[in-house]
């Protein structure tokens, strides 16, 4: 399962009791109300267990939580970032 994948059926899991239908990796969330700040930290953490990165604080902001798509780039940036770490 690729990351958009793994987030798209996270939120339908978590935010939308199961139901997938309409969204994709460029629905947008915020402004559609689907998450709202305590949704974001819910997927704080949700990024953070599933793909083994630590989302800084100043990560968490609208603008990479707004749709899957921008998700799954702040979380392939943040892996690529920390591998260089090790």
């Amino acid at each position: 399962m690729n990351t958009e994948q793994s987030i798209i059926n996270h939120i339908a899991t978590v935010l939308l009791d199961g139901d997938s239908e309409g969204l994709d990796s460029e629905t947008p969330l915020t402004e559609l109300n689907i998450i709202d700040s305590a949704g974001i930290f819910d997927l704080v953490h949700h990024l953070q267990d599933e793909f083994r990165i630590t989302v800084p604080l100043p990560e968490v902001s609208p603008e990479n939580f707004a749709t899957v798509h921008a998700m799954a780039e702040l979380v392939d940036r943040l892996r690529a970032e920390q591998e260089g770490v090790r």
